[in-house]
């Protein structure tokens, strides 16, 4: 028995797909030709220390410039950073002017040559970021510390921010207030079990046990946040520094004293040596009268 043959029968759901798959086709040969030459800007990011602020974002331009604006609520926007081939934009001089408002970026993206916002500009907003509740906590110094028997007190280095008042820059202390607080973390040298005490200020009177040399380091806290809460610890101090004085002191005058012996050493061998080949010289027949 034979399968009967005709003409084909119009398939109109394929005819729809080639068309569809041929136009995707065409729009991708027409942004991969460059005709489009404007790429959105993505995963926009703050980026905030002791409210330094830098707003990241991707990709790297190819054949397209970057231009930043920015506004707190209710407020207008401001370009920054115009026609960027950065990836990154410094608006610290924006919100330092009222670090408890709340701020929103966009970045707009545009063709190298072209001048203008002319049409729809193509632009991607940012998170909102609020620098009072939001601004990540520098790692902090310690100023001074003395140790006088039963008693050790740390002052922390107040760091400067950029926030101004009256014409004068506030520290962390000024602007936080009675929101920010300092942990202190101590420990006996010949031990590692730690203690902690907390102050409001930034300088604390510990009572420790006399005759003992102690460690400690400290860390800025802002309790009543719900992120970025606590800064990375300080480096770690000793009380005992005469000893790490004298180690290092030691090794100094060591390293001084072998090469003032290398280089006595190396003045005597070239002194000797001259002298034979002197000696050599005159015993040689060419001198014998």
């Amino acid at each position: 028995m034979t399968t009967p043959t005709g003409p084909p029968v119009p398939c109109p759901e394929a005819a729809v797909a080639r068309t569809l798959l041929l136009g995707w086709v065409l729009v991708q040969v027409a942004g991969a030709s460059g005709t489009t030459g404007v790429v959105l800007a993505y995963n926009l990011t703050w980026k905030s220390i002791n409210f330094k602020t830098i707003l990241e974002w991707e990709p790297k331009p190819i054949n397209h410039v970057y231009t930043v604006q920015i506004s707190h609520r209710l407020g207008n926007w401001k370009n920054k950073c115009f026609s960027t081939t950065d990836t990154e934009c410094d608006v610290t001089d924006e919100i330092v002017k009222d670090v408890k408002e709340t701020y929103m970026a966009r970045v707009f993206s545009k063709r190298v040559n072209d001048t203008s916002f002319a049409g729809d500009p193509m632009s991607t907003n940012s998170p909102t970021f609020t620098p009072y509740l939001e601004t990540n906590l520098g790692q902090p110094t310690i100023k001074s510390f003395e140790h006088l028997g039963t008693k050790l007190n740390v002052t922390v280095q107040d760091a400067r921010t950029l926030v101004r008042k009256n014409g004068t820059f506030l520290s962390l202390q000024d602007v936080f207030g009675d929101d920010l607080s300092y942990t202190l973390y101590y420990w006996k040298a010949s031990s590692t079990g730690k203690k902690t005490a907390k102050s409001n200020t930034n300088e604390f009177l510990i009572d420790v046990d006399k005759g003992e040399n102690y460690c400690f380091n400290v860390q800025a806290v802002i309790p009543s946040r719900r992120v970025n809460q606590k800064s990375p610890e300080s480096s770690i101090e000793c009380t005992d520094r005469k000893k790490g004085i004298f180690r290092e002191m030691f090794f100094i005058v060591g390293a001084v004293v072998f090469v003032v012996i290398i280089v006595i050493l190396s003045v005597s061998l070239y002194k000797c040596r001259k002298r034979r080949t002197g000696r050599r010289g005159k015993n040689s027949p060419l001198n014998v009268a």
